[in-house]
């Protein structure tokens, strides 16, 4: 379905009816499971997206500023190397970091197209709108859509024209944030092979990881003083009551608590219970199979580090090639910041 569209703006959303059965489905078999979990994708509402906005400008937040830092420092041998007529990015959000690959891309001469891809459609709606006023060059396509899922093809808008001359480049297509830590490391590679597959041979795949760090660090981050991560992980609860369809989750009857499991190399927040009622349920109908007599808790998602670049995950079966990996980069504030960014060409 197409939603808004301009000249050089067309923003589309995919399976649209389908994705309701399919966001129920999902979230009770999770629930049903134990632990009881709560997909992550599920954050990302309008609502979600704008209070995660909010977590990335908190001091104890250093994965974003780190991860800043970075771009700017490849952000010229990224475009150098790729030549990418566009850019594709996966779990796009606010698109804030995106904007210095953007400036380095517009300086090869060869941009003219950003495909963001984000299932929260107001957000892909707005960042739109304010880089096709950015960048009057630009055309922008954005897809409204579960990244987790088959994005083939990816886009090309018709009619786009640019002023330069330019022998018109492939893809880079990038996965920032240490979005794919959410990831269980089968999930990570399926995730990987389904953007091969979508990718031709030539285009470009940048990464983005979180590398290990001391568990204090870690745990301040996604336990921040201010509390809005407490409401962030509260109102994926809402969502859930939401794609229920009438689900009955008190969001303020929740407690917030990230924890560092060290030996699994993730951090993962849970939403607890205060008292003992009764476990929620889905549109009326009562979880099954949990002890009453325990507090329920929700374990929203889970974010792993890594201890390098995933090499092997990155070249093997998906078939990329390893370019070279970026990291370990000093950020002002931040002692012994790292984080890490692998640049990958698709190959057969």
């Amino acid at each position: 379905m197409v939603i808004a569209t301009s000249e050089r703006l067309l923003v589309t959303v995919h399976n649209r009816d389908g994705q309701a059965a399919t966001d129920r489905a999902e979230l009770r078999a999770a629930l049903l499971r134990t632990p009881r979990e709560i997909p992550s994708r599920f954050f990302y509402d309008d609502l979600g997206s704008w209070l995660f906005e909010r977590i990335t400008e908190l001091p104890e937040y250093y994965q974003t500023r780190t991860e800043h830092a970075l771009l700017l420092a490849i952000a010229g041998r990224v475009a150098a190397a790729s030549r990418a007529s566009q850019l594709v990015e996966i779990g796009s959000g606010a698109a804030t970091k995106t904007r210095v690959l953007l400036d380095a891309l517009e300086r090869t001469g060869c941009m003219r197209l950003y495909v963001p891809v984000d299932v929260a459609e107001g957000t892909v709606r707005r960042v739109a709108e304010e880089l096709t006023a950015e960048y009057s060059e630009l055309a922008v396509h954005g897809i409204v859509a579960d990244f987790g899922g088959d994005l083939s093809p990816l886009p090309a808008l018709n009619g786009v024209h640019s002023a330069h001359a330019c022998i018109p480049g492939g893809r880079l297509v990038i996965f920032l944030g240490g979005t794919i830590g959410n990831l269980l490391p089968r999930e990570a590679e399926d995730f990987l092979a389904r953007r091969h597959g979508e990718m031709s041979p030539g285009d470009f795949f940048l990464l983005g990881v979180d590398l290990v760090k001391p568990v204090a660090r870690v745990e301040a981050a996604y336990n921040d003083d201010a509390g809005i991560t407490a409401e962030f992980n509260r109102n994926i609860l809402r969502v859930a009551n939401e794609v229920a369809g009438g689900g009955d989750f008190d969001p303020g009857a929740f407690t917030h608590r990230a924890f560092y499991d060290a030996g699994r190399r993730w951090i993962r927040p849970r939403a607890a219970l205060r008292s003992r009622p009764r476990p929620p349920s889905l549109s009326g109908q009562p979880s099954r199979g949990h002890n009453s007599q325990r507090r329920p808790r929700a374990g929203q998602t889970r974010s792993e580090q890594r201890t390098a670049p995933p090499r092997s995950r990155m070249a093997t079966r998906p078939s990329f090639c390893l370019c070279r990996p970026f990291t370990r980069i000093a950020v002002p504030g931040v002692s012994s910041a790292r984080s890490a960014s692998a640049a990958c060409r698709q190959s057969r």
